[in-house]
């Protein structure tokens, strides 16, 4: 393991990489699919000779370990690691440009989901690949999230941390933990890879007992824990598990709302119980007030067309809502079969726009979700009650403690300066969409999916799905740029643009 973690970053996720794709190999060969079994076997071949060979050159050197190095080569892994998990897709499915290949690995491994390809069009080793793809995603933001950007007080942790974005808390023991981040990378994938991997497999056997097939149930369940909303078949409403599996998925969408659920290395405002944490608690209320608001909506619409008195279509609908506002909050973006009945049961067409706002919203800091997050929101709330509290009271005290007073002050202000930069990068991209030849509510839309890494905003939020592999390859440039930028964040890049962090 010390070994390991002297190689660089890049290079062990290439080696990673490569070995997983033995499993789309035994799941072709197990069909008897002998091309998509010679495609992903040979890829993986080479791939870990050419990984161990450059690893064995790199042993004796010594490599820059500084944080910024590694943010470096994580918006590496992002823009040059897809290139490599492309190769085998591209081989296998035959039909297709590389640049579509890597298009969709990119969406798939920032977790974003987004797909040029129809689900009947990919084998079942192919759909294995993209949601295997997004699942080492999910995983790789888990362990980057506690071992870089934290310390680094990135990904929503500026909001409550005492140092500047992009720098470390102090320049004491925090800033000796800041520069070795390989150790710690090694210390967070030892903790997080088995709660990351047990989670999955617990729901993938209950899908299977709620009566999917073996590789929509995997899929889903991989999806599901990374938040990249990838099937193979379209998505939960068309799945054999039906409500049931519904509500499996439903339970475990929560672990994108808190990185609480799932670590204890992140503290709440009022201690680590999840009970406390600000944004279990506003995700929560987000997620029961919506889908309330659209059931009063819808059935006060409902006594125009006289379907008032239908209670299972109500109860249906109050569930399809449910399902679908947690769903689109942590950004995986499945729909419930029930969110039809959500438009049919009234005789109302539900506004995208919706979605998109959810999407915006986002997940929890430090978890597979993207978006503005939970926090931030919170953050700007807090400081809007106090500026409402002091019209009434100008002479009254804010709240006692340390973290109360640096979210309501500073992590408010760093908060709203991320947003007003997630505001201006959405209407840069929407401009340079709209150049490229989309119309306007496909630009915003496309923007928000990509942005957001919400990938099924395409179908669920336009009025008609996007056709991506339609689009030129200048647009599809920018897409990939818009995920990636989506993923590491507008404050991230901006770190590594500046000067200073590269003096240390």
């Amino acid at each position: 393991m010390t070994a390991l973690s002297r190689l660089p970053l890049l290079l062990l996720l290439a080696g990673f990489a490569s070995a997983s794709m033995i499993a789309p190999a035994a799941v072709a060969l197990a069909q008897e699919d002998f091309h998509d079994a010679r495609s992903f076997f040979y890829a993986a071949i080479v791939g870990m000779v050419l990984t161990t060979l450059i690893g064995i050159a790199q042993a004796t050197r010594t490599h820059h370990r500084s944080a910024s190095r590694q943010l470096l080569s994580l918006l590496a892994a992002f823009l040059l690691l897809p290139a490599m998990l492309a190769v085998p897709f591209h081989e296998a499915v035959r039909t297709t440009t590389f640049l579509n290949a890597y298009v969709e690995m990119v969406s798939s491994l920032t977790t974003t989901g987004a797909t040029l390809f129809a689900p009947e069009r990919l084998s079942a080793a192919e759909h294995l690949w993209r949601a295997q793809v997004g699942w080492m995603g999910g995983l790789l933001i888990w362990v980057s999230s506690a071992a870089l950007l934290a310390p680094l007080t990135l990904g929503g942790f500026e909001v409550t941390a005492s140092g500047e974005p992009g720098q470390s808390v102090d320049a004491g023991a925090a800033r000796r933990d800041v520069t070795d981040p390989a150790l710690r990378l090694a210390a967070s994938a030892r903790v997080l890879a088995p709660i990351y991997v047990g989670l999955t497999v617990a729901l993938w056997v209950m899908l299977l007992m709620a009566g999917d097939q073996p590789l929509v149930a995997l899929s889903h369940a991989m999806s599901t824990l990374s938040t990249s909303g990838i099937s193979p078949i379209g998505g939960p409403q068309t799945a054999q598990s039906g409500m049931a599996g519904e509500m499996i998925i439903f339970l475990f969408l929560f672990f994108a709302l808190s990185r609480l659920t799932f670590s204890g290395d992140t503290k709440g405002l009022a201690g680590s119980k999840l009970r406390n944490d600000p944004e279990f608690r506003i995700g929560l209320l987000i997620v029961l007030a919506l889908p309330a608001a659209l059931f009063m909506r819808h059935w006060i619409a409902a006594f125009d067309i006289g379907t008032e008195t239908d209670l299972t279509a109500g109860l249906r609908s109050l569930w399809g809502g449910l399902f679908t506002a947690l769903s689109f909050l942590s950004t995986t973006g499945f729909q419930s079969a029930d969110w039809g009945a959500v438009r049919g049961w009234s005789g109302l067409q539900t506004p995208g726009v919706i979605l998109m706002g959810l999407a915006i919203m986002g997940g929890g800091v430090a978890t597979t979700a993207g978006g503005v997050k939970l926090l931030r929101i919170y953050a700007l709330y807090l400081a809007g009650v106090r500026e409402m509290e002091r019209l009434v009271h100008p002479h009254s005290l804010g709240r006692s403690g340390v973290m109360a007073r640096r979210i309501r002050r500073q992590g408010a202000f760093v908060a709203w300066v991320f947003f007003m930069l997630f505001a201006m990068t959405i209407a840069l991209f929407s401009l340079l969409f709209a150049l490229s030849g989309l119309d306007f509510e496909n630009a915003m839309v496309t923007t928000v999916a990509a942005l957001t890494n919400c990938g099924p905003l395409i179908r669920a939020a336009a009025e008609q799905p996007i056709p991506l592999s339609e689009m030129g390859e200048g647009a599809k440039g920018l897409f990939v740029a818009a995920m990636v930028l989506g993923r590491l964040e507008v404050l991230g890049i901006i770190v590594l643009l500046t000067p200073d962090i590269w003096r240390d």
